[in-house]
C-alpha cells in the first residue's frame, strides 16, 4: 500500500485520538466483601471498588460472625476495621484503596493481606479525600505481624 503525504497527515489526528482515549477500568478483579448489615461506610467502600473496576459481591453477617470471620482470615483484632473482603487468596480489611489492592495482587507477597485499621476519615468510603487525615495501609504477615505497605498523608 502506498500512502501519500496527505493521507498520513489526515490520519494522524485520528490515531492521536485513539491513543489518547483512556482504557476502561479492569473488570476481571473479583472481590467478595463480608460486612455488618446496614453499614453506610461499607457500602461506600463497595462503591469505590466498583468505580475502580472491581466486580464486587457481598454478604452481611452479624457483628459476632463478622469478628469470627476476621479471626479465621488471619486479621489480628488490633488491626481490624468494619468490613473484611477477599480477593484471590488475600484478605482485605477495612477501607483499603483499590490501587493498593491491585498492587498487592500484582506483587503477590506471601502475606495474609492488607488492612487499614480503624476507620480513618478520608480513606475510601469515609468522607472526602480532600479532607483526608493521614493513615497507613498495612501488609499483614502470615505470622500476624504488620508493616507499612502505603502511607497516605493528610490532605
Amino acid at each position: 500500500m502506498n500512502m501519500t503525504r496527505r493521507a498520513i497527515l489526515t490520519a494522524g489526528p485520528g490515531f492521536l485520538a485513539i491513543a489518547a482515549t483512556p482504557m476502561p477500568a479492569e473488570t476481571d478483579a473479583r472481590i467478595h466483601v463480608v460486612k455488618d448489615p446496614g453499614c453506610p461506610c461499607c457500602n461506600a467502600w463497595i462503591g469505590h471498588l466498583r468505580e475502580n473496576g472491581f466486580a464486587v459481591s457481598f454478604e452481611e453477617r452479624s457483628i459476632e460472625d463478622l469478628a469470627a470471620y476476621k479471626r479465621e482470615r488471619g486479621i489480628p483484632e488490633e488491626l481490624s476495621s468494619c468490613h473484611t473482603a477477599t480477593v484471590d487468596d488475600y484478605t482485605i480489611e477495612g477501607h483499603v484503596p483499590s490501587a493498593d489492592i491491585r498492587r498487592l495482587v500484582a506483587e503477590r507477597p506471601e502475606a495474609v493481606g492488607l488492612t487499614v485499621p480503624g476507620m480513618p476519615f478520608g480513606s475510601p468510603g469515609m468522607g472526602p479525600e480532600t479532607e483526608r487525615e493521614s493513615y497507613e495501609v498495612l501488609l499483614v504477615g502470615l505470622d500476624g505481624s504488620s508493616q507499612v505497605f502505603t502511607s497516605y498523608p493528610s490532605a
